[in-house]
């Protein structure tokens, strides 16, 4: 019997049963994935009549190996190779592989155009300078018609606040050139949980320079859709923590939503990467703790030379472990296929669009499973 109060588009399957046999296969596979991360619904679970769309970044070899191993539970790869310099030029190109196994498995291409090294003053004369601005989006429809593209994403971070107006302004041009040109645009997004520059001189310098750039309503007008990156809550930079907490993905989803930004314009991003945090030293920065983004099975392979088991997070939805080395402490928090599955179960209770991973490669490969 089917549950009443669905929004338009969407039917309702109780979830009293995950084993029901009378459900169609999609409901009985995401009910299975919710009771085993853990979560406690009541009432009914939504269930979308299409997939939500699966987009996957990529990044080098290990990103390719895995791209050709299941293109199939893929809609859109998004290789980082294209690079918008100071004067708007763009250059860059995309593995024949890609191209070739996107056409044949139907999987949309969707390059990332990204500042090169996230660098601030490129982008800052892109955005202000009427002759590199000019020549930035002749390049971007150039780019759509000559590489036969589906569509293109701005992976343009490190914008400072001062440039937040500039920046939406210029999506707005550039949609209406790639839109001409026959591909759809798209921003990768940092996230945020709100308006306050936060009580810390690192989170005022992080909301100055990396949350604080995007008016997210504007752009979401513009532009085809929004990938939101929540993920990096903690980075090397910072203290150990979930690359991608349950509660801070959540929170940022809520706030965007508050804004008006409509959920079908929204991919959640999900880390499928990991963090290790380690005591370091060298002789320009001296002692200090450092953190790197590996891969899950790096992530596995550190604890396993350590001897070190790891525990779930229930609260975070993230596993993790700390351990004394000699006396100093490392960390690593692990986007396994569990914690995968609790951030992607928000795509459908919020009715997002679908999903955008960082990266190819770096996952758990039990998430494949899970995703099918």
């Amino acid at each position: 019997m089917l549950a009443q109060g669905a929004p338009p588009g969407i039917t309702l399957w109780p979830m009293s049963d995950h084993s029901n046999s009378t459900w169609p296969p999609a409901a009985r596979r995401i009910a299975r994935a919710m009771a085993w991360i853990g979560l406690s619904l009541t009432g009914a679970v939504p269930v979308w009549a299409q997939r939500p769309e699966a987009l996957w970044y990529a990044r080098g070899e290990a990103s390719i190996t895995s791209f050709l191993a299941h293109a199939d539970q893929v809609s859109a790869i998004s290789p980082q190779t294209f690079t918008l310099d100071r004067n708007g030029n763009i250059t860059g190109g995309i593995d024949p592989r890609i191209v070739a196994t996107a056409r044949t498995k139907g999987v949309k291409l969707i390059p990332l155009v990204m500042n090169p090294g996230f660098d601030q003053p490129s982008i800052h004369r892109v955005l202000t300078d009427a002759g590199a601005r000019a020549r930035a989006l002749m390049s971007l429809g150039r780019m759509c018609s000559d590489h036969k593209l589906d569509g293109i994403q701005f992976d343009i971070e490190n914008v400072h606040v001062r440039d937040k107006d500039a920046f939406t302004a210029f999506a707005r041009d550039a949609a209406a050139v790639v839109h001409k040109a026959g591909c759809t645009l798209s921003a990768a997004v940092v996230p945020r949980t709100g308006e306050d520059r936060g009580p810390t001189a690192y989170h005022q310098w992080i909301w100055d320079n990396w949350r604080g750039a995007h008016d997210y309503k504007a752009l979401a007008e513009s532009l085809d859709f929004l990938s939101y990156m929540t993920y990096a809550q903690h980075t090397g930079n910072t203290p150990a923590g979930p690359v991608a907490g349950f509660p801070w993905v959540e929170a940022c989803l809520k706030y965007l939503l508050s804004l008006g930004v409509p959920p079908a314009k929204v991919s959640l991003g999900l880390a499928s990467y990991s963090d290790w945090w380690f005591p370091a030293w060298d002789e320009k920065a001296g002692p200090r703790m450092r953190g790197h983004d590996v891969a899950w099975t790096r992530g596995v392979e550190i604890l396993g030379k350590a001897h070190v088991a790891p525990a779930w997070d229930d609260v975070q939805k993230a596993t993790f472990a700390a351990w004394d080395e000699q006396g100093v402490f490392q960390y690593v928090w692990l986007e396994d296929a569990r914690a995968f599955a609790a951030k992607l179960a928000l795509v459908r209770t919020y009715g997002l669009r679908g999903y955008s991973v960082w990266k190819l490669g770096d996952e758990d490969p039990k998430t494949w499973e899970l995703i099918k």
